[in-house]
């Protein structure tokens, strides 16, 4: 995965926050390691935050990733994502 990929990947999950996440503010001014709770998701809205992303990037998040920590950021969210890819690309 290049830098690219990082930074699209990035926005890919910043749109999907912006699709489901029911954010009151602007997606764009989060950092990435904002806590998406503390900006207003629910954890209702996290299921369908969680829903988009394997549907989008083609994963399965495991029992052990559904976790408030791994969905309270756009950083935390990226990185359970690339975690994921890797361990397709090793199976």
């Amino acid at each position: 995965m290049t830098a690219a990929d990082d930074g699209n990947m990035t926005d890919q999950i910043r749109q999907i926050i912006r699709d489901h996440a029911r954010l009151a503010g602007d997606v764009d001014a989060l950092a990435a390691d904002a806590d998406l709770y503390s900006a207003g998701m629910t954890s209702h809205a996290s299921v369908n935050v969680m829903l988009a992303l394997e549907d989008h990037f083609d994963v399965e998040f495991p029992d052990r990733m559904l976790t408030r920590s791994v969905f309270e950021s756009i950083a935390s969210i990226e990185a359970a994502l690339i975690e994921l890819r890797s361990e397709a690309a090793v199976s």
